[in-house]
């Protein structure tokens, strides 16, 4: 059901982007009014000087002075500020509405019992589930195939086997599980607290076997090919698809629109070609990470005042990785975007680039999407999770399976910091040879190779 809402939210979320985006195309010069062919003259260089007073001038030198514009040009944007409100409010409704859902009245959670249940245990069972909001009652079984059998006819949700394990009919991460997780997860760490008792007795041992008891084995008749991933991860792949393609299409853009307007000439004649490049991904990638941080920080603060469990037992050290493979997806493409920006002057040719770049970003983001819905990687799955490209996706599906070590962790996001510095050099000498070649579209294969001048 969880993963129905966030199909939804995010539907709602590319009907709005792509209903901006015809709205930018259809008012250009409402919407960047201080772009026009005019600034080539007196007046782009009077607000260049303004542009000088700014922090990130002091920190960066002229790199800050072009992110310093970016960041500037991109906050007052009424694209930026409708699409973040937007994007909050589809992170919020994905949190809010399970949370909703669930609290309409306590659930009914019929538990099997096999063998004998002390009445110790069965009280404390009963208080797990006033606890978890759970109406628990309990059906006495003959045998574990008749157990088997109520939890395949959905007679049972749940059967305690001998107080020493308990059978579930489905996964408790699939989304048609009759089971609630969070009672079940709690009665086997009871379990494996009164297992951790019998088995040390009365010897001095007892007290360290206590503290690292651990949660008795949930078996399920159905197997664990189904869905083990949360819900999280999947929320964390829609957001990076969302803001890798929306941010590399800004510099797509933005690069395309000064070099058509003749902007570019006169930044130039101010900054050097590489410094222009580097302020402009740079800039980008603070209102990135500020807006990334807004919407997480967004969902935490709803969540906790929600009681969701949506983002229940996140990690910190997972939203970290959703925010690294952002950042690092990020510093990969935007040089690609920047190099093929340079390479067009009209609205058209941007529409024909933008589809061969935005393959591996979709293939990546299709493919971690299936991953993270059936749990089951397979080697080629691992291996895109080492390819720059597709590593902001895959990894991270990984990470939220936990399925990678923390070298290949590493390893992986190393090979993406070389790949993006191959791709900033090459990205650079691309733009400097084709960002004031004006007139037709500058094929990169001739900037690259032996007719480049």
């Amino acid at each position: 059901m969880k993963f129905i809402y966030i199909l939804l939210v995010a539907a709602g979320v590319v009907t709005v982007r792509l209903a901006l985006f015809r709205a930018r195309r259809r008012r250009p010069s409402a919407e960047r009014p201080a772009e026009g062919p005019e600034l080539g003259r007196a007046a782009r260089p009077a607000r260049a000087s303004g542009l000088r007073r700014s922090a990130m001038e002091g920190l960066l030198g002229d790199v800050g002075l072009v992110a310093s514009r970016e960041i500037q040009e991109r906050l007052r944007g009424r694209i930026f500020r409708v699409g973040t409100v937007v994007m909050l409010v589809a992170v919020i409704a994905v949190v809010v509405i399970p949370a909703l859902h669930k609290s309409g009245g306590p659930t009914p959670q019929k538990i099997g019992v096999v063998g004998f249940l002390p009445a110790g245990t069965r009280q404390a069972v009963l208080g797990a589930g006033r606890a978890d909001q759970d109406a628990v009652s309990f059906v006495p079984e003959g045998s574990l195939a008749a157990a088997a059998a109520d939890l395949r006819a959905g007679r049972t949700d749940v059967t305690i086997v001998d107080a020493d394990e308990l059978l579930v009919d489905r996964p408790l991460s699939s989304s048609n599980s009759p089971a609630d997780p969070v009672l079940v997860r709690d009665v086997a760490d009871y379990l494996g607290v009164l297992k951790a008792y019998r088995e040390a007795g009365l010897s001095p041992l007892q007290a360290v076997q206590i503290s690292n008891a651990k949660p008795v084995a949930v078996l399920s008749l159905a197997g664990s090919s189904k869905s083990r991933t949360s819900t999280t991860s999947v929320i964390g792949l829609v957001l990076l698809f969302f803001m890798l393609t929306q941010y590399c299409t800004w510099i797509l853009i933005g690069v395309m629109q000064e070099k058509s307007s003749r902007v570019v000439e006169v930044l130039l004649a101010m900054v050097r070609p590489i410094q222009l490049l580097a302020g402009k991904v740079i800039g980008i990638g603070v209102v990135a990470l500020g807006q990334a941080t807004l919407i997480v920080g967004a969902a935490l603060a709803v969540g906790a005042a929600v009681g969701s469990d949506l983002l229940h037992g996140t990690a910190p050290l997972a939203l970290l990785s959703e925010l690294l493979w952002l950042l690092l997806g990020y510093a990969f493409y935007c040089w690609v975007y920047a190099a093929a920006g340079s390479t067009a002057e009209r609205q058209d040719q941007v529409q024909t680039l933008a589809l061969p770049l935005s393959l591996p970003i979709l293939f990546g983001y299709v493919y971690s999407i299936t991953v993270a819905s059936t749990g089951s990687p397979s080697l080629f799955f691992k291996v895109l999770a080492y390819f720059p490209p597709t590593a902001p996706f895959c990894m991270s599906v990984l990470d939220g399976l936990s399925q990678v070590t923390w070298w290949e962790f590493v390893c992986s996001a190393l090979v993406s910091v070389a790949a993006t510095w191959g791709a900033a050099v090459l990205a650079a000498r691309i733009y400097r040879r084709a960002v004031l070649r004006t007139g037709a579209r500058v094929h990169i294969l001739d900037l690259v190779g032996r007719r480049a001048h």
